[in-house]
């Protein structure tokens, strides 16, 4: 464990014995009534899971991608995905426990992920996707110095192992932010 002070996050790499307390993590930020504590749900959009063991354990794995794991106090309270993608590093799976958002837990972890993909990889640029109807969302990460794009993917209707939409216009939007060198 680390030796940071009380209250003080501290970041690693997710590893397998973490797969059982991340999933409910994102769980819970994004889906179900206990999604609705925090401001990120997404529940009124999709019902159903927003991933599974599985696919945490795929982020995990894979070459070039990291689940960057947030602790306070030993306990973890977030997480977020960083890819390498050439220049750019992919954000995404970024999730806050419910209970603590709103206090300015996620801008810093942002600010942290951002660093730690420009130093591991040197990238100039980071890419995110998010559900274009997000509006409040988009506009806290437009705070954060990420731009609309404006360049479309269609959401994966059918595929349960996304959610199960409750609305016929869903979309993800690419944000993208410069990062200084």
């Amino acid at each position: 464990m680390d030796t940071t002070r009380a209250g003080e996050l501290s970041y690693r790499d997710a590893t397998e014995a973490d797969v059982e307390e991340l999933v409910p993590l994102i769980e819970s930020a994004y889906r179900g009534d206990s999604s609705r504590t925090g401001w990120t749900t997404e529940a009124d959009l999709l019902e159903g899971q927003r991933t599974d063991p599985e696919g945490v354990r795929q982020v995990i794995a894979a070459p070039g991608s990291r689940l960057l794991t947030v602790e306070r106090d030993g306990r973890i309270v977030a997480c977020c995905q960083l890819e390498h993608r050439g220049h750019a590093a992919y954000f995404g799976m970024f999730a806050v426990r419910p209970e603590l958002q709103g206090g300015g837990l996620g801008k810093e972890i942002i600010s942290a992920a951002e660093r730690s993909a420009r130093e591991a990889w040197g990238v100039t640029e980071m890419h995110m996707t998010v559900i274009s109807v997000r509006d409040e969302l988009i506009a806290w990460y437009e705070r954060r110095g990420y731009r609309r794009t404006g360049k479309m993917t269609p959401f994966p209707y059918g595929d349960e192992r996304f959610g199960i939409p409750q609305r016929a216009d869903l979309a993800f939007e690419l944000l993208v932010k410069e990062l200084a060198q």
